[in-house]
C-alpha cells in the first residue's frame, strides 16, 4: 500500500512511526472517568471517545467543559452488552423499534444489531448521539464506533455521513479487503470497506493504517505486552486502543473483565512505558491535528 499522505500533511516523513493512543468507553462508568483524567493529565493517552447514551455521560460532558483542551470524539454506540448494567437509544421508546432487544435495550452483541436494525433508526439514532454530545458543549474531534457495530454495508454509509456533515475524521483504517478480515469482518463487508475506504481518502479524510491495542481478556504482563506491540508498529499511522479505568465496586459490579481494565490504566500511568515510546521514536498525536487537516 502507498505511504499514508496524512504523515506528510503533519510534516513527518512517509517512514515515522505515528500513534493515538486513544481510550475507549469513557462514560460507561465512573471509573473510565478519573482514569482517563488521569491519564491525560500525565500525558500518558492523546484521544479519547465518550458514550453518549450511557449513565455517566453527563459526567464525562462535565468534564471535558472544565478541560476544553482534551482530545475527545463520540463513541458511537448500537450495542450494550453487560449482563446487569444497560443503556438505551435516545431515538427510541422501550417498545417499538428495531433497535433495541426484547427487555427494551440495545442489543448486546454487533451481530445482533446488524441483523435486526432499521439502516434509517440507526442513522437518526447515530446523529442524535452526536447532537446530544454538541448540546452539551463537546466539540468532537472524530467518530469511533463501540464494538465495531456500525462496520458493516448497513450502517457504513450513515457513519461516513456523520464524519462529513460535522467535518470529523471517522476512526477507519485504510487498507485492503485482508486489513479488515484480519479486524474480524467477513468477505462482504472487507470487500466493501476496502473500496468504501479508497474513496474516503481520494476526498481528503484522514485515516489510520492500523488498529491496535491491548487485550481485554489478558490482565497480567501488560507492561510488556505493550511494550512489545509498540515496538512492533509499523511505519504510518496507528489507532491503539486501550479501555482504563479505576479499580471501583462498581466498575467490578458491571464489567467481568475488570482486571484488564484496570491493568489498562495502571500499565500507560507508568513513567516507564513514557520513557519506551520516547526511546523507540514513536511520535504521538491526537484526533484534533487530524481534524484540522479537514
Amino acid at each position: 500500500m502507498n505511504p499514508n499522505p496524512v504523515l506528510v500533511k503533519l510534516g513527518f516523513s512517509p517512514t515515522d512511526r505515528l500513534a493515538i493512543i486513544h481510550a475507549d468507553d469513557i462514560g460507561m462508568c465512573q471509573a473510565s472517568l478519573q482514569a482517563f483524567q488521569d491519564l491525560w493529565e500525565n500525558e500518558a493517552l492523546t484521544s479519547g471517545s465518550i458514550m453518549v447514551p450511557c449513565p455517566w455521560f453527563p459526567a464525562a460532558a462535565a468534564m471535558y467543559r472544565q478541560n476544553p483542551h482534551m482530545d475527545l470524539g463520540v463513541h458511537l454506540v448500537l450495542t450494550s452488552e453487560w449482563d446487569l448494567y444497560r443503556w438505551r437509544p435516545l431515538t427510541a421508546a422501550v417498545s417499538g423499534s428495531s433497535l433495541v432487544d426484547e427487555q427494551g435495550f440495545f442489543p448486546r452483541s454487533e451481530t445482533e444489531i446488524q441483523a435486526q436494525a432499521d439502516p434509517a433508526e440507526a442513522e437518526a439514532e447515530l446523529l442524535a448521539q452526536v447532537e446530544r454530545a454538541l448540546a452539551f458543549g463537546l466539540d468532537p474531534t472524530h467518530i469511533d464506533t463501540h464494538m465495531g457495530a456500525v462496520a458493516h454495508p448497513r450502517f457504513i454509509s450513515a457513519y461516513i455521513r456523520l464524519a462529513s456533515r460535522f467535518r470529523v475524521p471517522p476512526m477507519t483504517p485504510r487498507g485492503d479487503a485482508a486489513v479488515f478480515q484480519s479486524l474480524g469482518m467477513d468477505a462482504e463487508t472487507s470487500a466493501f470497506l476496502e473500496a468504501f475506504t479508497a474513496q474516503l481518502e481520494e476526498q481528503g479524510f484522514p485515516l489510520v493504517d492500523l488498529i491496535t491495542g491491548l487485550p481485554l481478556e489478558q490482565p497480567d504482563g501488560q507492561l510488556e505486552l505493550a511494550k512489545k506491540m509498540l515496538a512492533e508498529l509499523p511505519p504510518g499511522l496507528t489507532h491503539f486502543i486501550i479501555h482504563p479505568s479505576i479499580d471501583t465496586p462498581e466498575l467490578r459490579a458491571i464489567a467481568p473483565d475488570w482486571p484488564s481494565r484496570v491493568a489498562n490504566y495502571a500499565t500507560f500511568m507508568r513513567q516507564e512505558l513514557r520513557d519506551f515510546i520516547k526511546s523507540e521514536g514513536i511520535h504521538l498525536i491526537g484526533y484534533r491535528q487530524l481534524r484540522d487537516l479537514l
